[in-house]
């Protein structure tokens, strides 16, 4: 029986969630929409099995499809990036870090990342997370003057600290990232270099940003985000020891049985990433965020290093006015039909909660085909909201001319 005969409650929920997502414009950089093809595999019959192990090596009988899903994930993904290894088994990113994390490192064992405060994510070293309960983390830092990463400050503390590893990948970084100057850094103080490349991973994919490999020893990513797959996580690497670590720490080190259904879906999804068009699709993405960037500058904002490469952006809104903060500018968007999410700029003064700024990323858009004059348009609904938002009214009117905008640009299929 479908869900609407089953559970009437939650078929209205999802169906308005639907409704939500086609009528709203989705600028959270880590957000993206799927294909249908993807959610079909999401949704399948695969959800039913337990395929504890990997492909041939099973706990579980019953698992010939589900080894050939999994070795064809593993295959398009190790395609895709150009490695020797691939475990498309984690189930989020933060998942995919920690088993990385175990693979590399021993208990309090230290490493070096860029803090949550300045643009890294909670899996690398935010104070509550298993990255710093399990392992010492200590901060390099942005240059005060360019808001990009200070090689100098990364370099002094891994000579200082002989770290045993150095992260590099960021969840709120705008710039395009020196995989070679982190290797070369490494190297020099015998540190394994770990990249995160969960934000950037569909634009390696398609040419718009430089590999992580051959310089990091270990790379993590999420699966959704720029790569317009699934939610889920995946480890790749090109040494053959920390192979078999990795797949050790994730099974049966920190998860039980697969989410084969979603492993299906990372599948398809790779499948996509494969294609040519996939590559013009990476590379609009780029083109979208400089015309946002460049049309929110022209009205006044400030972009953190002064804009982007890639397909994010971080707005101080203190150039527009001194007293607005993020959670003021993520609310009224909201009102007016624009996604987003608050973010704390460089040396921000506000708390996490507050924050001086927002980050907006082209990813959704671009997979509903916005170009770059229509960035432009966005810009200035951006702007409109801003201006607005103490006036629900105006908000509200901004709304419907959002929700007809979207009609121009529906849902990939």
């Amino acid at each position: 029986m479908a869900i609407k005969d089953i559970d009437p409650i939650i078929a209205e929920l999802i169906q308005k969630e639907k409704q939500r997502q086609e009528t709203t414009l989705e600028l959270i950089a880590s957000e993206n929409h799927v294909s249908t093809a993807v959610m079909e595999a999401a949704g399948s019959c695969l959800t039913n099995k337990y395929a504890e192990g990997y492909p041939a090596a099973r706990y579980y009988g019953g698992c010939e499809y589900y080894d050939q899903i999994e070795s064809l994930a593993i295959a398009r993904a190790k395609q895709i990036f150009g490695c020797q290894f691939a475990n498309v088994q984690p189930h989020s990113g933060a998942n995919a870090n920690l088993a990385s994390f175990m693979a590399m490192m021993q208990p309090g064992d230290r490493y070096i990342s860029l803090a949550l405060s300045s643009g890294g994510h909670l899996s690398h070293g935010m104070k509550l997370n298993t990255s710093a309960i399990f392992w010492q983390p200590d901060h390099y830092e942005l240059d005060s003057k360019t808001e990009t990463i200070d090689f100098d400050s990364v370099r002094r503390k891994a000579l200082e600290l002989k770290p045993k590893m150095i992260l590099c990948g960021y969840s709120a970084y705008p710039r395009t990232i020196d995989f070679k100057r982190f290797r070369e850094i490494a190297d020099e103080v015998g540190a394994l270099l770990f990249a995160d490349i969960a934000h950037i991973a569909g634009l390696v994919a398609g040419g718009a940003h430089p590999s992580p490999f051959p310089h990091a020893h270990v790379v993590s990513t999420t699966t959704h985000k720029t790569l317009r797959g699934p939610r889920g996580g995946l480890i790749m690497t090109n040494d053959e020891a920390l192979a078999k670590a990795i797949n050790r720490s994730v099974f049966p080190g920190s998860q039980g049985g697969p989410l084969m259904h979603i492993i299906a879906a990372k599948a398809v999804a790779f499948g996509e990433a494969l294609r040519p068009e996939f590559k013009t699709y990476a590379q609009q993405i780029v083109r979208n965020a400089a015309a946002l960037a460049k049309a929110l500058a022209g009205k006044g904002y400030r972009l953190q290093s002064g804009g982007t490469d890639n397909h994010l952006m971080l707005v101080d809104l203190r150039a527009r006015n001194a007293d607005f903060t993020g959670a003021d500018a993520e609310k009224a968007l909201e009102k007016a039909g624009i996604i987003c999410n608050k973010n704390a700029i460089l040396n921000d003064p506000r708390p996490p909660k507050l924050t001086s700024g927002i980050r907006l990323g082209t990813p959704a858009v671009t997979s509903r085909g916005l170009k770059e004059h229509d960035l432009e348009v966005v810009a200035e609904f951006i702007d409109r909201a801003m201006s607005a938002k103490d006036d629900d009214s105006a908000l509200k009117t901004i709304r419907a001319e959002v929700a007809k905008f979207c009609q121009k640009f529906p849902m990939p299929h």
